[in-house]
Formats: structure tokens, C-alpha cells, sequence
């Protein structure tokens, strides 16, 4: 939709499930991240910066989604949501630096190099990045060992060479090369998607659920996650600043190739939409269980940052 009929109003059941996710998200890092009181105190407070307040929640509120499905207490679920949130907010800080993407506003405020230093930022990525590993194998995430492992197992892989990282590495080859539209779905399966994937993963893997059982919230994460960097794609062309809270325009501005510029906008949106109806296709089998997911799904294409 153009930017200005993009949607302003979240869902009421959605906007307390994203509500309720944040403020506990906010919570939990705030208390993981106090501040000493000696020379490592500027890096928590680039921490604090860059994880505290601001941002959709979504990964944090697609793993609380996910393990709805198979009746998982909160807290589990909660502690999975941080973890997968410190990956992506380091993520952030360094796609944020001037030897990546050179970006001075992220979530509204300034980004953290800006804000601190390039060093201090570095620093600040690697920390929040060991920091999830830290909290997921911690036994207060899950009594079971075999649980741990195999989330600590999934998220290295979605977060590394065969996941986010090999993804923003052919990001980077865009700028210099001409993707077409099989490159550039690639490129954000893994960017993007292999993250996403794993919040859902992570719903079974709490849930004891076997890998065979897992292909339908599979299906629904490979189309979801397409589905919304379609959206974000859309948003770098028509979005606004002031909602967005970072800079637009910038992968026409660098020439990289993407869905809108491949399929133009109006194709690049039926194709998002109809991603979004296959995604909860694939929750067919199950009932009201899944219902947070089905409205995530819908909120993925119409949200206007």
C-alpha cells in the first residue's frame, strides 16, 4: 500500500502480545546489563543503547508465538526471545558501521557508533553477541541439556556463515554485482530469514517436538520471513523517517539489486501478500493455539516500520 495508507493501527490482541513482549524484553536486559562500576561501564551503556527500548520485538514475539503452539511456560519462551534479540541487535550495530552500511539513526536515535565510538561499538556487538549463547545454555532457559544444546546449536547456525552473516555477506557482493531475482531471495533467506527461522524452531525445540514434526512452522517461517523483507523492501522506497526511525532510500541510492527493484512495487506487494496466505496455510493443523501467529503473519505486510 502507499506510504501514506500504510497501516497506523496494530490489531488490539496484537499490539498487548507486542506490548507485554517488549517490556518484558526490556526487563530482562536491563537486568542483564546493569552497569559495573569500572572502565566496562561505557560498553554496557553502548549495550543498553542499542538493546533497550525502540524496535518491533518481532523475533522475541514470533518465539513466544511459536511456543503457544505447544504450551510452553513463559519464561522459556522469554529467555529464547532475549537471545535471539542479542544476535539481531548486534547485528544492527554492525550492519550500522561505516565499513558496512554507514548509518547514523537506527530506532529513532542515533546508531552506536554515533552515539559512542567505532571501537566501543565493536565491542558492543561482540558482547551482545556471546551474551545470547550465554543466556540460552544458562539452565534457567530449559531443565533439559539436550534442549540447550540444540538451541545453542540452531541459533550459531542461523546467526553465522550459513545463516545472517553468509546473507549480509552477499549483501555486501550486491552493491557490486547484478543479482537477479533467485540471488537476491537467496540473499534474504538467509539475511533475514534464517533468524526468523530459527524463533519458530526454537517454539518446537522447547515443545520436544521432532524435527519431522516441525514442517509446517518451517513452511510458515520461509514464507513469512520473504513476506517481510518484501514489506521492508517497500518501506525503503515509500516508508517515511519519522516512522520508520532509519534512513530510506538507500538500496536504490547504492544501486542493489531488491524485490521492488526487480518486480516493481505493485508486483513485489501481491507477491508479499501472497506469501503471507500461504504462511498461514501452513498453520492449517492447528486452532486458536495459533492465532498470535496468523495476525503476526498479516501484521508482517501491512505495518508502516
Amino acid at each position: 500500500m502507499p506510504a501514506d495508507t500504510a497501516m497506523s493501527v496494530v490489531p488490539l490482541a496484537l499490539k498487548t502480545a507486542m506490548d507485554r513482549v517488549s517490556g518484558d524484553i526490556d526487563q530482562m536486559f536491563d537486568r542483564l546489563l546493569a552497569e559495573p562500576s569500572d572502565p566496562r561501564r561505557r560498553l554496557y551503556q553502548a549495550m543498553r543503547h542499542a538493546a533497550i527500548g525502540g524496535g518491533k520485538r518481532l523475533r522475541p514475539l514470533l518465539v513466544r508465538a511459536a511456543a503457544d503452539l505447544f504450551h510452553i511456560d513463559r519464561m522459556p519462551a522469554l529467555r529464547v526471545g532475549v537471545a535471539i534479540e542479542c544476535i539481531h541487535v548486534y547485528s544492527l550495530i554492525h550492519d550500522d558501521m561505516p565499513c558496512m552500511d554507514d548509518d547514523d539513526l537506527r530506532r529513532g536515535r542515533p546508531t552506536v557508533h554515533k552515539a559512542f565510538d567505532e571501537a566501543t561499538a565493536v565491542l558492543a556487538g561482540d558482547s551482545l553477541q556471546t551474551l545470547a549463547f550465554e543466556v540460552i545454555a544458562d539452565g534457567q532457559t530449559h531443565p533439559d541439556p539436550f534442549v540447550r544444546v540444540e538451541l545453542t546449536a540452531e541459533l550459531a547456525k542461523a546467526a553465522g556463515a550459513v545463516g545472517m552473516a553468509g546473507g549480509q555477506m552477499m549483501d555486501i557482493a550486491a552493491e557490486t554485482a547484478d543479482f537477479d531475482l533467485a540471488a537476491v531471495t537467496r540473499l534474504q533467506q538467509l539475511k533475514t530469514g534464517a533468524l526468523i527461522g530459527f524463533c519458530l524452531e526454537a517454539g518446537a525445540i522447547l515443545g520436544h517436538v521432532p524435527p519431522e514434526g516441525r514442517r509446517p512452522i518451517r513452511a510458515y517461517a520461509r514464507d513469512i520471513g520473504l513476506a517481510f523483507q518484501i514489506a521492508d523492501d517497500l518501506l525503503d522506497v515509500e516508508g517515511q523517517v519519522d516512522l520508520t526511525g532509519k534512513a530510506v532510500g538507500k538500496d536504490a541510492a547504492q544501486g542493489k539489486a531488491t524485490f521492488v527493484s526487480l518486480l516493481g512495487p505493485d508486483r513485489a506487494r501481491q507477491q508479499a501478500e501472497m506469501l503471507v496466505d500461504q504462511a498461514i496455510g501452513h498453520l492449517a493443523g492447528f486452532g486458536s493455539e495459533a492465532t498470535l501467529l496468523r495476525t503476526i503473519a498479516r501484521y508482517v505486510v501491512e505495518r508502516d516500520r
